[in-house]
C-alpha cells in the first residue's frame, strides 16, 4: 500500500516525519520537496483565470447533483 506523510526537510537534510509511522521492516521511499508556497493573494491572482471557466450557468448544471437540496 502506498501512503504519503508529510514531512519537514531541515538545510541539513534531516527528514522528520510529522506523523507517527509503523512499518513490518525497511521501506523505499520517495521523498518530494516542495515550495514555501505563495502568499495567498499571489495564489488567489494566478488561479482566477483558471477558474474563471467555472463560473457558467452549464457548470452549475453539471454539478447540481452535489448540491444540498433546500
Amino acid at each position: 500500500m502506498i501512503r504519503t506523510v508529510e514531512a519537514v526537510i531541515d538545510p541539513s537534510g534531516n527528514v522528520r516525519l510529522l506523523a507517527d509511522v509503523h512499518l513490518s521492516g525497511p521501506r523505499r521511499a520517495l521523498v518530494t520537496i516542495l515550495d514555501d508556497g505563495l502568499p495567498s493573494e499571489e495564489t488567489a491572482l494566478m488561479s482566477e483565470r483558471a477558474l474563471a471557466d467555472w463560473s457558467r450557468p452549464e457548470e452549475d448544471a453539471a454539478w447540481s447533483h452535489l448540491q444540498p437540496e433546500g
